[in-house]
């Protein structure tokens, strides 16, 4: 997943214009003891300063970051000259570098290192920072200002990259309501002020569904389960304070491998309700009317700009366009997608019965028995495979991806020499492997913990930017894997080695980025995903499996014949991966095309996925009521079907490197790639970017032999 906009995410597509500025200059002015506001010192151009973060700093931190920020905008908006590109646009790009700083800790406060003293903080500050973007984004006097670049610019074209912040900015303001009257201007700040603070209650009700719900082992209850599960099961629950048992966490990295191994069906099916009921439990941390209520308000605000409903408004500037495209491509996968889970299910079945397990399968059966039908049909045991999947051999090959196709080195600092705001955290040097050029820093925090979020992201504290003097890039990586025990190896499983793959991919993007303004670092929803997903294609190399997929153990590579069947099994569980993801997508997608008036949320998904065929043996990947990429923010609300659509561009562009002669390592390749589709970020429109990468648009079929469903005739 990517977080780039972390801080999009805290303050629900909140507008921030970054960097550094000439006048007003708010840092040259700033005295204070606030680490959180402190311009970043030390080598690297600088780096945040971790190690001194405070939740105690953090309502003060923000509150003058804020300020200053308004200050910066007021003097924009009340230049007495005309507006220019220079003194408007460039002014409002170069604003806001304070709170930037500021948000920079609170992004690692609220997905890295959460409290409860910090969830207290947040929710008060929600309304707040709601409050903050609604003066800027209705800001009249810059709004008008703003405009007059923008049309001046429809008569006399400015630069590519100047014309693409003005029209990214305009249409943001327009988006958000700066043209409405001052009547619905103030109810559109009302309802993004309520907002605010559903989303953070939202993501704090999943958090302490995740924290609280702990299911605890016994040595009898083990089996399936391997020595490094175990073992880290058993840390987990000492730490917890119930030494001697075994803890099964409420996130996916636990859970898992549990349902995927594990032999007692009934606590398969404990954890399996435990990780499906985050936020649906009817208590006081229910989210269901939550949602609804998140729901009715968005229709309401975007009833304001003249929309019918929430989807049309949010996908005018995506690729898709509008949601009868994004409908048009899931409905044109979900029956081949269906039609696969009920083979896998036979085959499962099939399996049970010649086993003499005298059960019909469930949803907490269906990673179990996949895994029997898997060395069945293919002769292939996940957990061998995972015995040749090290994390650090992993990072390993990820570098040398990033030398082969990027020309980058990476380097580890040393230690102690850049502050990490946890003892997991590493940290390397990214540089060109010819000139020894320094491009920035990466962080990998790879463990879960409690107060940290679940699932794996990216993020940047620094972009590259050159408008002002080039900047370098701090960006991150951070993952959930299971913490091993001391001396032991950290194994994965292939899915997991694939989504350490992804968001390097991400990381990646940001590191490759030649933009000259901050804005046009940002991405469009539906095409951010592409870069990331394509990278994933390179762990199943050949340069990748033969040099870093050895035995944790004996060194030894990984056997031809396993890999063999690695790649026999591609399409392997395809109906299930599908499935479980375009659920998700389509729920997210109804929910907002439906009339939330008096909506029951469990009433309406469970009918929706009847009338959709959903088969019963699995569930959504994100039930509704745990949907963070949709309900604790904006960023992928009605935007969850870009995996897909950025999977159509991934499965095309991955048949143009096959088709080329050195195939994934084509040097030719390499340079198109990072010149089209990585290095311009969005700086350029990314439906004419995939044209000068591929010569053509991308056609679903690839999608469809990718993942070994019937190819539509057209």
């Amino acid at each position: 997943m990517n977080s780039k906009f972390l801080k999009t995410a805290i303050l629900s597509s909140i507008v921030l214009f970054s960097s550094c500025k000439e006048e007003p200059n708010t840092d040259d002015k700033l005295m204070t003891d606030n680490i959180l506001l402190q311009e970043w010192d030390g080598p690297f151009e600088g780096v945040p300063a971790f190690d001194k973060m405070k939740v105690d700093d953090v309502k003060e931190a923000v509150e003058t970051g804020m300020e200053l920020n308004l200050s910066e905008i007021e003097v924009i908006a009340n230049n007495d000259e005309d507006p220019t590109f220079e003194n408007t646009i460039v002014a409002m790009e170069s604003s806001g570098k304070a709170l930037n700083r500021v948000f920079t800790y609170y992004g690692i406060m609220s997905s890295n290192m959460s409290s409860p003293e910090f969830r207290e903080v947040q929710a008060e500050l929600a309304p707040k920072l709601s409050d903050f973007r609604s003066k800027i984004l209705q800001n009249e006097k810059l709004f008008q200002r703003i405009k007059a670049v923008y049309d001046e610019s429809q008569k006399n074209p400015l630069g590519a990259q100047e014309q693409r912040v003005v029209d990214l900015i305009y249409k943001q303001f327009e988006m958000n309501g700066a043209n409405l009257d001052a009547e619905k201007k103030k109810r559109y700040a009302e309802i993004n002020k309520e907002l605010s603070t559903l989303y953070t209650k939202f993501s704090n009700n999943v958090l302490h569904d995740e924290e609280n719900y702990v299911t605890y082992l016994t040595k009898d209850q083990l089996g399936g389960l391997s020595d490094g599960y175990i073992k880290s099961a058993a840390k987990i629950a000492t730490d917890k304070g119930q030494d001697g048992k075994y803890a099964v966490t409420n996130t996916r990295s636990s859970m898992d491998p549990f349902l995927r191994y594990s032999t007692e069906r009934e606590l398969r099916k404990q954890v399996w309700e435990n990780y499906y009921s985050r936020g649906d439990n009817g208590d006081e941390y229910d989210n269901n009317q939550i949602i609804a209520d998140i729901l009715k308000l968005r229709k309401e605000r975007v009833a304001l700009l003249g929309y019918d409903n929430y989807a049309e408004w949010r996908l005018q500037d995506r690729m898709a366009k509008h949601p009868d495209n994004a409908m048009d491509l899931m409905l044109k996968v979900w029956p081949a997608s269906i039609a696969r889970v009920k083979e896998e299910v036979a085959d499962m079945q099939a399996v049970a019965d010649e086993l003499g397990d005298n059960i019909t399968i469930e949803p907490w059966d269906y990673r179990f028995y996949a895994e029997k039908v898997r060395k069945k049909k293919y002769d292939l045991d996940s957990d061998e495979v995972k015995q040749y999947l090290q994390l650090d051999k992993l990072t390993e090959a990820m570098f040398y991806v990033a030398g082969e196709i990027f020309n980058y080195n990476f380097t580890p600092v040393e230690e102690g020499s850049v502050p990490v705001f946890h003892e997991d955290v590493k940290v390397w040097e990214v540089t060109d492997k010819d000139s020894g050029k320094h491009i920035g820093l990466w962080y990998l925090d790879p463990y879960a913990r409690e107060g940290k979020r679940s699932g794996a992201w990216a993020t940047t504290y620094r972009d590259y930017t050159t408008f002002e003097g080039e900047t370098n890039v701090l960006a991150s990586n951070n993952s959930n894997f299971v913490k091993p025990a001391p001396g032991e190896a950290v194994l994965v499983s292939w899915d997991d080695a694939t989504t350490f793959f992804h968001e390097f991919g991400h990381a990646l993007h940001f590191f490759a980025a030649n933009v000259k303004y901050p804005t046009l670092q940002g991405g469009v929803r539906d095409y951010t995903e592409f870069q990331s997903q394509l990278l994933e294609r390179w762990l199943s190399t050949d340069e990748v499996i033969n040099q870093y997929l050895v035995h944790y153990k004996t060194g030894e590579p990984i056997p031809a014949e396993l890999v063999a069947k690695i790649k026999k099994a591609s399409t392997f569980n395809q109906g299930f991966a599908t499935t479980e993801y375009l659920a998700s997508a389509l729920i997210d997608m109804k929910l907002h095309l439906a009339d939330p008036t008096d909506i029951d949320i469990d009433k309406f998904e469970r009918e929706t996925l009847d009338e959709l065929g959903m088969p019963s043996e699995l569930p959504m990947r994100h039930r509704t009521p745990h949907f963070g990429h949709v309900f604790s923010g904006e960023g992928y609300a009605t935007a969850y079907y870009g995996y897909m659509w950025a999977d159509v561009l991934t499965s095309d562009a991955s048949e143009a490197f096959k088709e080329a002669p050195d195939g994934f390592y084509d040097k030719a390749m390499a340079e198109k790639l990072v010149k089209y589709l990585f290095a311009p970020r969005n700086a350029m429109d990314p439906a004419e970017a995939y044209k000068k990468f591929r010569g053509r648009d991308a056609k679903i079929e690839a999608l469809m032999r990718d993942r070994g469903f019937p190819v539509p005739q057209s």
